[in-house]
């Protein structure tokens, strides 16, 4: 192993150094404060569970994901989590057990095997909030919101939201009698958007012309909230639970807008993030220029079931690094600080504590330290004139 293999990360793990970890701590603090003040609890969930507690009743795309281990106690295979969503539906539905909604959120390192795109990190610093218990639309707009208000804290700019809802596609498909096989390929082709093996797989598989019709049309209603309109006229003879659906997105747009009207929204009826995963709307964030969602979420009422304890839930994540890279307060202001040659009396050693105290940072020499301002951060020095402790520009 050469010198350079000692100190290489591997691909897509990153560190951050003292300033943006600064910048990251701070506004990690600031978003979790954030959340609080909007009555979620902070939780912090352990980095690693057994598999058969952190994977049970999730799509396969997150078992892939997870890095897995052997506990050298049990001799059980323990994961590294690659999601904290999970486990705060574990700890609504097991530890917690509130009757009336639970309204949780977090902030910890996760892992992954592969990034899941050619942007993201594979260590990303997963910030969520959850809201359990509440299945009307209420709590979707709440958890948009706050998605939204995460969004202007942090400093992002030019942000839309895209909605859709998987019970759309769902419930066409069911009702065409498609398998499992044949499901699975369209779903694939509607994410593409790729209108050859769409229309290809809907021959193949869809008998009922009137269906094929409405499963067709799913690729092309996408656009601003006036999409909602022509979805209700092509969808009109679609079975009752797709006009539901067409009905929650239009309250959850309306009820957004009141709280926050300079949103911009974006209705994608192919739009099926997290499929096998999410029950009913799905939405995200994105920020003009960025090449991905900066956050995203939905709703996954089935979840909480393999816990022993059904409860509705809707969500979102995001990533505090992205952040980093996306906002003007990714760049950190000067640090200020004063230095203190040496401290050889009481008087002085005082004088620091108070310093501290009142909300300075203080730098102590070290004999032997060179004294370099850049390396220090410090702008100003304490130094003994007369037996007055004064400080002056460094």
């Amino acid at each position: 192993m050469t010198i350079e293999d000692r100190w290489m990360l591997p691909d897509g793990v990153e560190e951050l150094l003292p300033e943006q970890a600064r910048q990251a701590e701070a506004l990690r603090r600031q978003l979790l404060d954030l959340y609080a003040s909007w009555g979620y609890e902070l939780v912090i969930p352990p980095l690693m569970e057994f598999t058969e507690s952190l994977l049970i009743g999730l799509s396969n795309d997150v078992d892939l994901q997870t890095f897995k281990v052997v506990d050298q106690m049990s001799g059980r295979t323990l994961g590294i989590r690659a999601d904290i969503t999970p486990q705060t539906s574990r700890i609504d539905a097991h530890s917690l057990a509130n009757q009336g909604p639970a309204r949780l959120c977090y902030a910890g390192s996760v892992l992954h095997t592969r990034a899941k795109s050619p942007l993201a990190s594979r260590s990303p610093i997963q910030l969520g909030a959850e809201l359990y218990g509440v299945a009307s639309v209420e709590a979707d707009i709440e958890i948009i919101s706050l998605m939204l208000e995460t969004m202007r804290v942090a400093g992002v700019s030019n942000t839309f939201v895209e909605l859709g809802h998987v019970a759309i596609f769902r419930a066409l498909s069911a009702a065409a009698g498609m398998d499992a096989a044949a499901e699975q390929a369209l779903f694939a082709a509607l994410q593409r958007k790729a209108t050859a093996d769409i229309n290809q797989q809907i021959d193949e598989s869809v008998k009922d012309n009137q269906l094929a019709t409405m499963l067709r049309a799913l690729a092309h209603l996408n656009g601003d909230i006036h999409v909602l309109e022509q979805a209700k006229m092509v969808l009109k003879h679609a079975p009752d639970i797709v006009l539901q659906a067409l009905s929650e997105l239009e309250a959850v747009t309306k009820g957004v807008a009141l709280r926050m009207p300079d949103t911009e929204f974006h209705i994608d009826l192919s739009e099926l993030r997290g499929y096998n995963y999410h029950t009913g709307i799905v939405f995200a964030a994105y920020s003009l220029g960025y090449g991905q969602a900066v956050a995203k979420g939905g709703r996954y009422d089935e979840i909480g079931q393999v816990f022993g304890r059904h409860r509705p839930a809707t969500g979102f994540d995001c990533d505090l690094k992205a952040f980093l890279s996306l906002t003007a307060k990714g760049l950190v202001s000067q640090l200020t600080g004063i230095y203190v040659e040496t401290v050889d009396s009481p008087a002085i050693w005082q004088k620091v504590q108070a310093l501290r105290a009142a909300g300075e940072r203080v730098v102590c020499g070290i004999p032997g330290q060179a004294v370099i301002k850049q390396e220090l951060g410090c702008d100003r020095k304490l130094e003994n004139e007369n037996g007055v402790l004064v400080i002056k520009p460094l």
